[in-house]
């Protein structure tokens, strides 16, 4: 039986200051990006990407994924704490970030740099979708080291059960390197192979939507659905629901591409 080794999601204590692993992958996620998107722009001198537009896109997708994960997490998960207790919003070191949430306000921070730049909106996110996964997979490892949104229970026998100590003694499925294996190593392997030829506008955003959707669909089976959701209708979670519509969007999003 596999044990969650209980590290300390402080890595480095400063006295009254302290940095932890989450914000440290955080970090890795965004040098991730630089390191992944110099790459892409060495590879196709001709897009016209520069070094300096790299580091401004950078700069909205981290306003993006700030903003955006933490309303989405007010919204879709806990709307009426938050609108009991309106400045808790703002306590973001107290946990609560949302993906959905967190690529809504990036596809609006993309939007708005297209906008600046004089590219399409598709262009933007054709260009962003292979860098994203690796990032995801930093914050998955992230959420492992907190010992945080683990899996659902699983058989004694299973090779892959892990015991969290701090939330009991059931075998569970640690759900958080699923996701690390789908929606980040995996969906970068397809999305880097696949963004790697020329390709029509669009494509490689749908590709993104309908993997990460897919993925995301997929490792919910083995979390736990948050406490004070549970699981919704036809028994799925919320973090299913919302990836219904990436599914389908980047299906549409895919065929008018093709048309083109």
């Amino acid at each position: 039986m596999l044990i969650h080794p209980q590290i300390d999601p402080v890595a480095i204590h400063l006295g009254p200051l302290s940095i932890r692993w989450y914000g440290l992958m955080y970090l890795v996620a965004f040098v991730l990006f630089l390191v992944l998107g110099s790459r892409r722009i060495k590879q196709r001198p001709a897009s016209g990407w520069t070094k300096a537009q790299l580091d401004d896109l950078l700069f909205y997708g981290v306003l993006g994924v700030i903003l955006g994960g933490r309303l989405g997490y007010v919204l879709f998960y806990k709307p009426a704490f938050y609108l009991s207790h309106p400045l808790d919003i703002f306590k973001i070191w107290e946990g609560g970030m949302a993906f959905h949430g967190g690529l809504i306000g990036v596809l609006v921070a993309l939007w708005l740099f297209g906008r600046k730049t004089g590219r399409s909106f598709l262009e933007v996110g054709d260009f962003v979708a292979p860098l994203v996964p690796l990032g995801l997979a930093a914050g998955r490892m992230g959420n492992f080291i907190n010992g945080e949104l683990w899996g659902r229970v699983t058989g004694m026998d299973a090779p892959w059960a892990m015991i969290f100590p701090l939330v009991d003694q059931s075998p569970r499925h640690p759900s958080q390197l699923y996701q690390f294996a789908l929606e980040g190593l995996l969906l970068f392997v397809v999305l880097w192979l696949y963004s790697s030829k020329p390709r029509r506008t669009g494509q490689v955003s749908a590709l993104f939507l309908i993997g990460y959707g897919s993925c995301r669909f997929i490792a919910e089976f083995a979390r736990e659905p948050d406490n004070f959701l549970g699981l919704l209708q036809l028994g799925l979670s919320m973090g299913q629901w919302l990836s219904l519509p990436m599914i389908v969007i980047g299906a549409v999003l895919m065929w008018r591409s093709s048309k083109r």
